[in-house]
C-alpha cells in the first residue's frame, strides 16, 4: 500500500500541474473570474492532497505500517475526487449542483488528515 500511495501522489501531482495549467491558460478568456477561482481552489487543494498522498506513502514504508495510514490515504484520494474533481468540473461545465459534493470531498481530506494523527499518535516514534 505505501508504493500505491506514493505512485498515486505522484501521479495526482502531474494531473494537478497538467490541470492547473490547463486553468491558467485554456480557461482564461471563457469563464468568469468567480469560475477560475473556483477551478484554481481545485488545483490548489488537488496538489497540496497529491503531496499528502506521497507523505502516507513515505510513513507506512518508513515510520508505522498501521490501518490508519490506509484510511488516510483512501480518504485522501476520494477528497481529491469528490473535492477537486467537483470544483474542476463545476468551473468547466458551470453545472451548478456539482457545488453539493465538494463539501463531502472536503469531509474526507478532514478525515484523512485525522486518521494520519490518529496513526502517528498511536505509534511511539
Amino acid at each position: 500500500m505505501a508504493k500505491f500511495f506514493m505512485l498515486s501522489g505522484l501521479l495526482n501531482a502531474i494531473l494537478a500541474v497538467v490541470l492547473g495549467a490547463f486553468g491558467a491558460h485554456a480557461l482564461k478568456a471563457s469563464p468568469t473570474d468567480r469560475m477560475l477561482d473556483i477551478y484554481n481552489t481545485a488545483s490548489e487543494y488537488h496538489f497540496y492532497h497529491a503531496l499528502g498522498l506521497i507523505i502516507i506513502g513515505l510513513l507506512m514504508s518508513h515510520v508505522v505500517a498501521s490501518p490508519w495510514l490506509k484510511y488516510s490515504g483512501i480518504l485522501m484520494l476520494i477528497g481529491i475526487v469528490l473535492f477537486s474533481g467537483s470544483l474542476y468540473l463545476l468551473a468547466v461545465s458551470r453545472i451548478s449542483w456539482l457545488g453539493t459534493i465538494t463539501p463531502l470531498g472536503g469531509l474526507a481530506f478532514i478525515l484523512s488528515w485525522l486518521s494520519a494523527f490518529i496513526a502517528i499518535l498511536k505509534h511511539n516514534i
